[in-house]
C-alpha cells in the first residue's frame, strides 16, 4: 500500500529501452508491471520480434530510429514527463535485472525525490563478464577524479532519473556511455546520487545476448572520460554551483579571494591550498594534476581554489627552487654554476637533486601557502 502511495504521489515511471532482446523483453515487462502500471518500452530501431512479442501487454510503446541507449532513454523520458512522469527508473530489456527490486527504488526516491539512484549490481553472482568488472572498476576510479564521488556502479542500466533534474543537464552521448556522462555532469550540477544494491542475472556466455561493442563503445567511453577530465581540470565553477567564475584569476588575486570568501571558509581555502601546493610540488612529472583532482574529492577540498594554485608551481621557479635545495641537502653547498655541464650534462645529477628537493620542499610550501591564504580569507572576511 506504501509502494502504491509513492508511486501515484511521486509519479513514477518505468522505462525499458528495447533494442533486439525479442527473447527475454515479455518477461521484464510482465514483471515490472506488477509494481506499477505506467510501463514505457522504448524500441530503439529493433529488427527483431520483440515489440510483437508484448501484444497484450497494458504497456506504452514508443518507436524511435536506431540510435543508442542514452537516445532511447532521453526520448522516452520526454515522453514520459508529458504525461504527467516525475521520475522514470530504466532497467535492461536483457532480464538481467530484477524488476522486483523496483520498490528499494520507490523508497529510495520517496526518501531523496531529487537524487539519481543507481542500482549497484551484485557481482558474487555467476557468470559475470570479465569485461563488466574491469568497466565498473575503471568508470568508478573516472568519476572520482571528475567529480569527487565515489559511485559503485556507473555502468548499471538499473536507475532512476528524477525529469525536471535531467531536463537541465546538458548531455552530448546517445550510446552507452550515457550512462556514464550524465551521472558525472549529475553531480557537477550539485544533485545528489545514491546508490543502492540490486540483485543481477547473468546467463552462460553462449547465451547472452549483448549489443555492447567492446572496441567501439569502449572508444566512445575513452573519448568521454577524456573530455570530463579535462573539465575538471578547468578551475571554472560548474554550471549550478553556488561560485560563479566571475573575477577568478590569479592575475587578480584579492578579488579573487573576496569572491571564494563569500562562499568558503577560510580554513577549507586554507586546506585547499596547502594540498594543491603539496601535491603539485612533489616529483610525479605529468600526474600532479590528476593528484590534485583525487585529493579534491578525497578530502573534501574546494575544487576551484584547489586548481587555482597550481599555475604557482608550474616551471621554472619552484622546480628551480628544488633542485637548489636539493643540491644543497646532497651536497653541502649551494648549486652556483648554471652551464651547458650542470644543467645538460648532468642532468641525472640535477634529477635527483629534484626529487630530494621537492620531498622538503612541498610541505614548507604548503604550510606557507595555506597560512598566507588563511590570514588574507579572515583579513577579507573582517
Amino acid at each position: 500500500m506504501n509502494i502504491c502511495q509513492s508511486t501515484h504521489v511521486l509519479s513514477i515511471a518505468v522505462l525499458i529501452p528495447l533494442y533486439n532482446h525479442g527473447q527475454t523483453i515479455r518477461s521484464v515487462v510482465e514483471r515490472a508491471l506488477q509494481w506499477t502500471s505506467f510501463v514505457f518500452v522504448v524500441d530503439d530501431g529493433s529488427t527483431d520480434d520483440g515489440i510483437e512479442r508484448l501484444s497484450g501487454c497494458a504497456v506504452r510503446i514508443l518507436h524511435c530510429p536506431h540510435r543508442g541507449k542514452g537516445a532511447a532513454i532521453l526520448a522516452g523520458a520526454r515522453l514520459a514527463q508529458r504525461l504527467g512522469a516525475s521520475h522514470i527508473i530504466t532497467l535492461d530489456a536483457d532480464g538481467q535485472h530484477y524488476p522486483e527490486d523496483i520498490p528499494l527504488f520507490m523508497h529510495t526516491i520517496a526518501e531523496d525525490p531529487s537524487a539519481f539512484v543507481v542500482g549497484s549490481r551484485d557481482f558474487s553472482v555467476a557468470h559475470v563478464p570479465t569485461s563488466s568488472r574491469f568497466g565498473r572498476a575503471f568508470s568508478t576510479f573516472w568519476m572520482r577524479v571528475q567529480t569527487g564521488l565515489s559511485v559503485d556502479d556507473m555502468q548499471s542500466g538499473f536507475r532512476c532519473y528524477p525529469l525536471e533534474a535531467l531536463r537541465t543537464l546538458s548531455l552530448t552521448e546517445q550510446g552507452y556511455a550515457f550512462e556514464i556522462e550524465v551521472l558525472v555532469r549529475a553531480a557537477w550540477a550539485g544533485y545528489g546520487i545514491r546508490t543502492i544494491p540490486v540483485r543481477v542475472f547473468y546467463p552462460p556466455q553462449a547465451e547472452r545476448v549483448s549489443h555492447f561493442h567492446c572496441l567501439r563503445d569502449n572508444w566512445v567511453i575513452s573519448l568521454l572520460n577524456t573530455r570530463l577530465t579535462i573539465r575538471a581540470m578547468l578551475p571554472i565553477p560548474f554550471r549550478g554551483h553556488a561560485a560563479s567564475s566571475e573575477a577568478l584569476s590569479l592575475t587578480k588575486p584579492l578579488a579573487t579571494l573576496k569572491r571564494l570568501r563569500r562562499d568558503v571558509e577560510p580554513i577549507t581555502l586554507a586546506k585547499s591550498t596547502a594540498w594543491a601546493l603539496c601535491l603539485a610540488t612533489l616529483p610525479f612529472f605529468g600526474l600532479q594534476t590528476l593528484l590534485v583532482l583525487l585529493a579534491i574529492g578525497w578530502f573534501s577540498l574546494h575544487r576551484v581554489t584547489a586548481l587555482l594554485v597550481l599555475p604557482l608551481t608550474w616551471p621554472p621557479f619552484v622546480p628551480g627552487l628544488a633542485i637548489l635545495l636539493g643540491f644543497r641537502l646532497r651536497h653541502g653547498t649551494w648549486l652556483t654554476e648554471f652551464s651547458l655541464t650542470t644543467l645538460g650534462y648532468q642532468i641525472g645529477e640535477r634529477l635527483l637533486d629534484w626529487i630530494v628537493g621537492s620531498f622538503v620542499l612541498a610541505p614548507i610550501l604548503a604550510l606557507a601557502g595555506g597560512l598566507f591564504v588563511f590570514l588574507c580569507a579572515r583579513l577579507c572576511k573582517q
